[in-house]
């Protein structure tokens, strides 16, 4: 006979029976409902799912970030915090059921080996890795294993005739959780921190003693996007820009007493000219940082409101090599601040707050958000700061929507931006105007590219000029919802039908759709303009990327990015 419910339960929570006995009785009622489904179910129940999906709900009813991992899914989710994974050590990227190699990570087995950016899997052992429906998983199933094993790869590669063959021996493959960091003029230099990893300490520390060797007497650190990670991470970067015995966080929970982080001797940047990036996806560990460095005026913070992640979890074991997260305490920023946004509505309600931001034109407008004056707190210096629902920076650089056009949306929804960039990529890799990114910042020709890739995104069946009128069915669609809900509007109906006859036999309307139409034109050519822009950056970083590897997307980028251009004007107005 399976394991009953309530032993899987009892198993996967040993400490549940030591509550008061009022907190039992829920317990009980788990049991009761079991003892029925053991004596009058009609066949045997699938304990294993049943017992999963009972978990994974109790969780989720505790909080948004609670949750359980099962054994199978563990490996693959914690990954990007790891220091390594076992496997071969490439990025890719699947176009036209082919995948190419979009990155080879340097130390990684394919590196070694001589495997190049470009390449195309022909064959994987003796599978075929070309066909109709390859996914990430065939990729994951056949190229990660045991360190020590060996995979045999058949790879296509541009300029020549004939397939190569590797044999790859699976070994450890580093994660790096630094993107890039470089110079972005002769003293401000830049980091980009992708994720809070057990590396991210020492990454940071080599990045910023190279960028100082190359000049360095002002830091950029850019943790926009950055979803968090290991708050002991946290803690150890947070320490790199703090003088000594400065509390850098403390956490507190029910039945967790108060636990302090404070900084320790030996920052490598304590005192230079500081500025952090952060945005509404800048969570967790991000804003203990961010939380940290604003709360001791340590450096200014430059972009939007954060995430409002103030939560901490702990890992426990499961018997059968599941996980669970669960939180165990709140944390909060030196001045007192808990930034946790409210989750009291649920995980649906949390999870839309960043819609809602954008609703109510938070994202584009600092004035539109409200903090009453019980969330009030104070830096070092005596400035206000504000707790609840994320951190808010220093210097506010609203969300660019204009870059958001009909027809930038279309092409992104397809996928064209990826599949062209790798498309000219593979074209032009072993052109010799292109054979270092200074060559090819100087030879790469705007222009041209710019018209092959609408060439391009046309035969994906997707035209400018398919986005253009489209407001007009919506704009009249609106009107209509409004004369059958409004009473007090001009025309009212109790249909659509209804409506459109009336409102074409409106003496009216031609000139109010006139009016409409030369406004809407007006908008939209300056939204496209604007789009425009930033979709011939995006283009060109991402052939950089494809080219030469993701270090070198920040570079083409960084002048048509609106945060950072500001946050390097700020940090050069930093007294030293």
């Amino acid at each position: 006979m399976k394991k009953a419910l309530i032993v899987s339960l009892v198993v996967l929570f040993p400490f549940c029976f030591s509550y008061a006995q009022d907190d039992t009785a829920h317990f009980r009622r788990i049991e009761q409902v079991n003892g029925y489904i053991e004596k009058f179910y009609v066949e045997q129940p699938d304990y294993k799912k049943i017992t999963e999906k009972a978990v994974s709900t109790m969780l989720a009813e505790l909080d948004p970030h609670s949750m359980y991992i099962a054994a199978k899914d563990v490996q693959r989710t914690n990954e990007g915090l790891q220091a390594n994974f076992e496997g071969v050590g490439i990025s890719f990227q699947i176009v036209d059921d082919t995948i190419s190699v979009t990155d080879v990570i340097v130390g990684g087995p394919s590196e070694h080996v001589g495997l190049l950016i470009g390449d195309k899997l022909l064959m994987v052992d003796d599978t075929v890795a070309t066909f109709k429906g390859v996914n990430n998983n065939f990729v994951f199933r056949h190229l990660r294993g045991k360190k020590g094993t060996e995979v045999r790869l058949k790879v296509k590669r541009n300029g020549l005739d004939t397939p190569l063959e590797f044999k790859i021996i699976r070994d450890k493959v580093p994660i790096y959780s630094i993107d890039t960091y470089f110079m972005l003029d002769n003293e401000v230099g830049y980091i980009r921190l992708a994720r809070f990893a057990r590396t991210s300490h020492q990454e940071l520390r080599t990045a910023i003693s190279s960028l100082k060797k190359s000049g360095m007497k002002r830091l950029i650190f850019d943790l926009r996007g950055n979803g968090g990670g290991y708050l002991d991470i946290a803690v150890a970067v947070a320490n790199e820009f703090l003088d000594a015995h400065r509390l850098v966080v403390y956490t507190m929970g029910e039945k967790s007493p108060r636990q302090n982080f404070v900084s320790r001797r030996g920052g490598s940047y304590t005192s230079g000219p500081l500025v952090i990036l952060i945005d509404e996806y800048s969570a967790s560990a991000s804003e203990i940082v961010s939380g940290a460095v604003q709360d001791w005026d340590r450096g200014i913070l430059v972009g939007r409101r954060s995430f409002g992640k103030g939560l901490v979890q702990r890992m426990f074991e499961i018997y059968d090599g599941a996980q669970i997260r669960l939180t165990t305490a709140r944390y909060y920023t030196p001045s007192g601040r808990c930034i946790q946004k409210p989750y009291d509505q649920g995980t649906d309600v949390y999870n839309q707050d960043l819609q809602r931001r954008y609703e109510r034109n938070e994202l584009v407008n600092a004035d539109s958000i409200n903090y009453p004056d019980s969330l009030k707190y104070k830096t070092s210096q005596g400035r206000v700061v504000y707790g609840g629902g994320g951190i808010m920076p220093d210097l506010f650089v609203p969300m660019d929507t204009l870059r958001l056009s009909d027809y930038f949306l279309s092409l992104r929804s397809a996928g064209v931006f990826n599949t062209f960039a790798l498309s000219w990529a593979d074209a032009h890799r072993h052109d010799t105007l292109y054979k270092d990114f200074n060559s090819f910042v100087l030879n790469y020709d705007s222009l041209a590219v710019a018209k092959a890739f609408a060439d391009f995104a046309a035969t994906k069946n997707v035209s400018s000029s398919d986005v253009k009128g489209e407001w007009v069915a919506s704009w009249m669609n609106d009107q209509a919802r409004k004369s059958v809900t409004d009473s007090t509007n001009s025309i009212h109906a109790s249909d659509y039908e209804s409506y459109l006859s009336q409102l074409l036999s409106n003496p009216g309307f031609l000139e109010s759709l006139h009016a409409k139409a030369k406004s809407e034109d007006m908008r939209r050519e300056r939204i496209n303009k604007h789009s425009d822009v930033y979709m011939g950056y995006l283009i060109k970083a991402l052939i950089a990327r494809n080219l030469f590897g993701i270090e070198y997307y920040y570079r083409v980028m960084r002048d048509n990015d609106e945060a950072l251009q500001k946050a390097i004007k700020a940090v050069k107005q930093i007294d030293k």
